[in-house]
């Protein structure tokens, strides 16, 4: 996906899991999509900071995971259901079990992280489990614009 592209509708999902959320409640304030899956282990790593980020952050910018399979293993809700619980993650998850929306963003790495605009435009895309504090960095610029 290439910067200032708008973001893609949020549909293909196999489940969602914490609510859904339609691409147009999305804006009026800054939204990260956060790429992960459960058989990365990068993604268990960070896991702890994105939920400091949502924490931190959550009144003021969307947060929205997706997991993204990267085996047929990694397709079992009931385990990406219990791996979303251990790990906190409250905010909605779109379970993307046919990689449609990851085909829609381009996505070929987990964890990777998307950050888009109020008006929904890409402006920063992150992938890899290094550079969660430029991450930060990066939302607190797109909340203060």
């Amino acid at each position: 996906m290439k910067l200032r592209s708008p973001m893609p509708e949020l549909t293909g999902e196999t489940a969602w899991i914490n609510g859904q959320v339609k691409r147009e409640e999305l804006m009026g304030k800054p939204t990260i999509i956060h790429f992960w899956s459960i058989s990365c282990h990068s993604c268990k790593e960070s896991l702890s900071e994105v939920r400091f980020l949502r924490e931190k952050y959550g009144n003021r910018i969307h947060f929205i995971s997706v997991h993204m399979p990267r085996s047929k293993e990694d397709t079992n809700l009931e385990k990406i259901k219990k791996r979303a619980l251990k790990y906190n993650m409250t905010q909605p998850i779109f379970v993307d079990s046919k990689l449609e929306l990851s085909d829609r963003f381009h996505n070929q790495y987990v964890p990777s992280y998307y950050i888009f605009d109020r008006k929904g435009n890409l402006r920063y895309l992150q992938a890899g489990d290094s550079g969660l504090k430029l991450l930060e960095k990066r939302i607190v610029k797109l909340m203060n614009e």
